[in-house]
């Protein structure tokens, strides 16, 4: 079995898995007496990579393995495919999600302590159902309030391996530069809506040990929506260490 046919075949069957595929599968698709090593793999997976280059898609390794996905430089025209798209979320749920990324784990009321706004249960709510937030423990005060941390499924969604590919949050300008992740392809239900989180309403807020949060939290955007189309670019949210279950 010649390396050529390997890559071949590595190709056709991430382009048909439609998902992130670990080395490890990989090697499982190869009869077992010429399955190649996972050494060999991953430098099969290199040369792929950048046969990729310059082209309209790239492969990316993320969390859960690779993958196929459209290049930011062509994810506008690509999401014409779509025209039903794309929903919305919320600026007041982007700014729950990068503090929770960022700052996890961590609990609804310091999360109400930067925004200054009660955290909508909707928000937290659609999080989860998206899979991308999850409760990961319990804070030791009165009350044990549960502590949030984002998952693999969403270091997947925004093309990064681990929580260290975050970039600084000193770089992290605005939530508007974000652009969420146009997947190849798009299943049914890729890109829920956010419920109305208009029943947010004033807290009185502490002080954080992060100003650059403090400074992202705007009171008047919370009705303000983001598109949720386009390739991940890594440069807005969010990552999270994989489940261990």
């Amino acid at each position: 079995m010649t390396e050529n046919y390997i890559k071949n075949v590595v190709e056709a069957a991430l382009l048909a898995a439609a998902r992130p595929v670990s080395v490890a599968e990989l090697q499982q698709i190869f009869d077992e007496h010429s399955r190649p090593a996972p050494k060999e793999m991953r430098a099969i997976l290199e040369q792929l990579t950048a046969d990729y280059e310059g082209r309209g898609v790239c492969i990316r390794e993320t969390a859960n393995g690779y993958r196929f996905q459209v290049r930011t430089d062509f994810a506008h025209e690509v999401s014409r495919l779509w025209p039903d798209r794309p929903k919305k979320y919320s600026r007041a749920l982007l700014e729950t999600l990068a503090l929770i990324a960022y700052r996890q784990p961590i609990t609804r009321a310091e999360i109400e302590n930067v925004r200054g706004v009660a955290v909508n249960p909707e928000i937290v709510k659609t999080l989860m159902e998206r899979n991308w937030v999850r409760v990961v423990g319990h804070r030791d005060v009165p009350g044990h309030p549960e502590l949030l941390g984002t998952t693999a499924e969403f270091l997947d969604y925004f093309s990064l391996k681990s929580i260290e590919d975050l970039p600084p949050l000193a770089e992290l300008k605005s939530l508007t530069d974000l652009n969420l992740q146009l997947p190849l392809p798009v299943t049914a239900d890729a890109t829920p809506a956010e419920p109305a989180d208009s029943g947010e309403v004033p807290v009185v807020t502490a002080s954080f040990d992060d100003p650059a949060l403090d400074a992202a939290a705007d009171d008047d955007a919370d009705d303000e929506e983001l598109s949720a189309s386009g390739e991940s670019t890594a440069a807005g949210l969010v990552a999270a260490p994989p489940d261990e279950n």
